[in-house]
């Protein structure tokens, strides 16, 4: 009988050399990548610099892009006989399985037509509906009740952690689809260690919205502009505990919203200008990152990214050379944001609170600014009857 892999027997120095990763272990899913990698580098594909799991084939006319998630691959393109080529060689390294159009992936529902794409999670949302006895609850206008504020010690502790986590858990990966849900989700997820019936009764709340409108999701139209805008916000010292502020921000490519965040910031800022930089530094790092992405699929963006900040004093900030007092402990981020600026990738543009939409991001809304903002996000129910 050998011994245990990495240990010597008693009797020897010899130990047990494993000739290729175990299923399951950290290095099988990079030696899978790295395989498939150099078999899609055989093909003369390329690796994105700007995300390494996608690749791209230009050849002519042809244009071929494919995206890997672990062992699942999107393949799309405009040459019918190079897509039919690369999945008759994958299939001869690998043994893939074709399934044909894509419908379902990851989770994700995809419907098309001609007008563009759909994306939702349906399924996804009415299992989660089932399996917490929610099918049969009153809907709920918004995800949280206006002004909402949590905190850890205002209620007595959960019994069953566990169902709580998961519940989160499984909400977080609802908002791939749900950008409106994103701040709900981000509020409760900060509570996971210890919590208390306050925070259950605000995730029952987010399934009775979820109730009435499982099917919502991001429409994306065939035809839109290929000009990305964003919006970057933030709320000053949102956290009652720790008195750090919320970062929010979204980015859209014409008319489809591509990219949203909203995060509690790492550190606490001293005003609310400084709490807008911080936000409006994040909203750089990814509109930066995103032109990155439009350059290595083809794509070179003629003018700069108009970004639109709430925050007169932030811009003004952004726009002067000369370091003031209460921004040079944030040095860092105001030389990220100036030079972004000073090279055209982002153009600071002021806008109104009323018409700043990454305010979803930041706060709780009552009903009809809640709904006026998500009106705005391309998000589409299309099992509704219109």
């Amino acid at each position: 009988m050998l011994p245990p892999l990495g240990f010597a027997p008693s009797t020897s120095n010899q130990v047990c050399k494993l000739q290729k990763s175990l299923y399951g272990l950290k290095q099988a899913s990079r030696q899978w990548f790295s395989k498939l990698t150099t078999a899609l580098l055989t093909l003369r594909y390329i690796q994105f610099s700007a995300d390494y799991s996608l690749f791209v084939k230009r050849q002519q006319d042809t244009f071929t892009v494919l995206l890997v998630y672990v062992d699942d691959i999107i393949l799309t393109g405009n040459s019918l006989s190079e897509i039919t080529k690369v999945k008759a060689y994958l299939d001869q390294q690998f043994r893939i399985k074709d399934l044909g159009e894509l419908k379902y992936f990851l989770g994700l529902e995809v419907a098309r037509t001609t007008a563009g794409i759909h994306l939702s999670q349906r399924k996804y949302a009415l299992e989660i509906l089932e399996d917490s006895r929610f099918m049969d609850c009153t809907p709920a206008k918004t995800p949280l009740a206006s002004k909402s504020k949590f905190t850890s010690d205002s209620g007595a502790l959960l019994h069953d952690v566990t169902s709580y986590r998961q519940l989160v858990g499984r909400l977080i990966y609802l908002t791939s689809t749900r950008p409106n849900l994103a701040f709900a989700v981000q509020q409760l997820s900060q509570f996971m260690d210890k919590p208390i019936n306050q925070h259950l009764q605000a995730a029952h709340r987010i399934l009775r919205y979820l109730k009435a409108c499982p099917s919502n999701g991001l429409f994306y139209p065939s035809s839109s502009p290929l000009d990305l805008r964003a919006f970057s916000d933030s709320d000053w010292a949102g956290c009652l505990e720790s008195r750090r502020s919320i970062t929010g921000f979204c980015i859209f490519l014409g008319n489809l919203l591509i990219s949203w965040k909203s995060k509690k910031q790492p550190t606490v800022s001293r005003s609310s200008s400084e709490a807008e930089y911080r936000a409006l530094a994040s909203t750089v790092y990814e509109v930066q990152w995103l032109h990155y992405l439009l350059h290595d699929l083809g794509t070179t963006l003629v003018r700069a990214t108009p970004l639109f900040c709430d925050n007169n004093s932030t811009i003004q900030i952004a726009n002067n050379p000369t370091f003031h007092e209460h921004t040079k402990h944030i040095e860092i981020d105001c030389h990220i944001v100036r030079e972004k600026v000073t090279t055209c990738i982002v153009h600071l543009m002021p806008c109104k609170s009323s018409d700043q939409l990454a305010d979803l991001f930041t706060k709780s809304h009552a009903a009809q600014p809640f709904h006026d903002i998500v009106s705005k996000l391309g998000m589409l129910n299309i099992h509704s009857p219109i």
